[in-house]
């Protein structure tokens, strides 16, 4: 996780990776993208199903299409909107493994978006 992101280093590591976009322009995207969820995320933990929370991150599952919309709302090429919901995936997956929910949520991404938004607690803390 950086400062600005709730998705974990190592995730960022793999996205940039498999990537079809510079790597070092990964961290920066997925970033952009939290921050255009979270303008809006009250309605979004209203709006779609929370899967987990913990003191880091929110992860919500999202109609297929949501980081598309994202992305052109961004001006961001497809390769950009794809490393970004892959990104969001992969930290999904990751908690997923944890919790061991990996099958739930696999079978959960096959029709859905994972969101991942920075906590409600982590929000608090910020904003203290």
């Amino acid at each position: 996780m950086t400062e600005d992101n709730p998705i974990e280093g190592q995730i960022l590591v793999l996205t940039a990776a498999k990537a079809s976009v510079a790597g070092d322009r990964v961290p920066d995207l997925v970033a952009e993208g939290r921050r255009a969820a979270e303008v809006r995320a009250d309605d979004l933990r209203r709006r779609y199903e929370s899967v987990h929370e913990d003191d880091v991150r929110t992860v919500l599952l999202a109609p297929e299409g949501f980081w598309a919309e994202v992305g052109e709302d961004l001006g961001w090429s497809e390769r950009e909107r794809e490393a970004v919901a892959r990104a969001n995936a992969e930290q999904l997956l990751r908690v997923g493994r944890r919790e061991d929910r990996r099958e739930e949520f696999e079978t959960a991404l096959e029709l859905r978006e994972a969101v991942v938004v920075g906590s409600d607690r982590e929000r608090e803390t910020r904003e203290q």
